[in-house]
């Protein structure tokens, strides 16, 4: 049998609150929308049976005694095929039911831990790297402000006459091997052993209802397409009241008009006129700080040297003007590739300017050079080559 005390690391004397703690963190480690690790999947299944077994008194009490909180017998033996009564069949579950033994699983709690949720928030490529702080709208469930989570509209919970308060029943069919007895919760009280006589208007006896409701979401610098938040105890109100499941953040960064983001780096395109790249100029160039309030007048742009000859597809390189790192210190870098713009409508005074430009350069008749590297290696060098800044 599983140990469920080993599964969560907790002391078999452990409390409800360090079972739920223990829970926490480990569920927060290996779920599977945040873990990456092999086997997570299976690791959250089992922390969640142990803390399915452990934060119900009658299941731990069951399980402590050596029953199976989960109902399910063991199979072993000749028990384990039973080839001529239609099929594999648990010999002990066999046993149990034509002789009425068994553990019972006992009534469940109404109190129950919320489920996670997951919403998804948009952000500006300048609120990713700079990080803020903004108000996000939550549609969960939340406890019920009639009844506080009780589920009642006056008085407590009754014991079940159906089930006596064991939240099951068991009914016995008869076969040619014997009398076979199945359990099943109970229909009239869900399995919970108890009704409640005066349900509250306001949620039905769900002991919770949906509201809509508005938190702060505090968003760290350097976050990308897909990063998630996670708030604890944020997520949906369980029922009767109970404990409130995480919350999941998704994040997604709207496309900039005007920068590309290359992991921490920054791309932009600037386009020179032929006679600026020719001559060599200076650029000033607004960085993304400029769309922050908060950033001061020197830090919302960066003054750029292009040097003269400047050939179109050269790359100038901006250090620390990129992203900021989400996890280490430190910014990437802004890159500006140049692209050198021809002039297409020329009058007649600059035509002839560049008559005798071309005459001075002897390039009124110019040789066209002309690559024959096709080869993929030797295509990509010669790229590399022409436009490397």
């Amino acid at each position: 049998m599983t140990d469920y005390y080993e599964t969560l690391g907790v002391p078999r004397d452990a409390t409800a609150d360090q079972i739920k703690k223990a829970y926490r963190k480990l569920a927060m480690r290996y779920h599977p929308d945040v873990a990456s690790e092999p086997g997570s999947a299976d690791r959250f299944k089992q922390i969640g049976e142990a803390y399915e077994v452990l934060s119900d008194a009658n299941k731990r009490d069951l399980y402590d005694r050596g029953g199976d909180p989960m109902g399910r017998g063991g199979a072993g033996g000749f028990g384990a095929n039973m080839g001529g009564f239609g099929g594999a069949f648990d010999f002990t579950n066999l046993v149990d039911a034509m002789f009425g033994g068994g553990a019972s699983r006992g009534p469940r709690s109404r109190v129950q831990r919320g489920q996670d949720a997951l919403v998804r928030l948009r952000l500006t490529l300048a609120e990713a790297a700079f990080g803020v702080t903004k108000p996000l709208a939550v549609d969960t469930a939340v406890v019920c402000h009639v009844c506080h989570g009780s589920g009642s509209a006056g008085g407590d919970p009754v014991t079940c006459r159906t089930c006596q308060g064991h939240g099951e029943i068991t009914q016995v069919q008869r076969s040619f091997i014997g009398d076979i007895r199945t359990t099943q919760p109970c229909p009239t009280c869900r399995g919970y052993g108890t009704t409640i006589p005066n349900p509250c208007g306001e949620c039905s006896g769900e002991g919770r209802v949906r509201a809509s409701r508005t938190i702060n979401v505090k968003i760290p610098a350097g976050v990308s397409t897909g990063n998630r938040i996670h708030l604890e105890a944020q997520g949906e109100v369980g029922p009767g009241g109970g404990p409130a499941g995480d919350l999941y953040v998704e994040l997604g960064v709207i496309e900039h008009e005007t920068f590309t983001r290359k992991g921490d780096d920054l791309e932009v395109v600037v386009r020179l006129p032929m006679t600026a790249a020719a001559l060599g100029t200076t650029v000033t160039l607004a960085t993304l700080e400029a769309e922050r309030d908060d950033k001061p007048q020197d830090e919302q742009s960066v003054v750029i040297d292009v040097p003269a000859g400047t050939q179109s597809g050269t790359r100038i390189t901006v250090k620390d003007k990129g992203i900021p790192r989400l996890r280490g210190g430190g910014r990437g870098d802004l890159g500006v590739t140049v692209l050198v713009q021809t002039p297409t409508k020329l009058n007649d005074e600059q035509s002839e300017l560049l008559r005798q430009l071309a005459e001075l350069r002897d390039e009124t008749v110019p040789e066209a050079h002309v690559h024959n590297r096709v080869g993929s290696k030797g295509l990509i060098n010669w790229l590399k080559e022409t436009f490397s800044g």
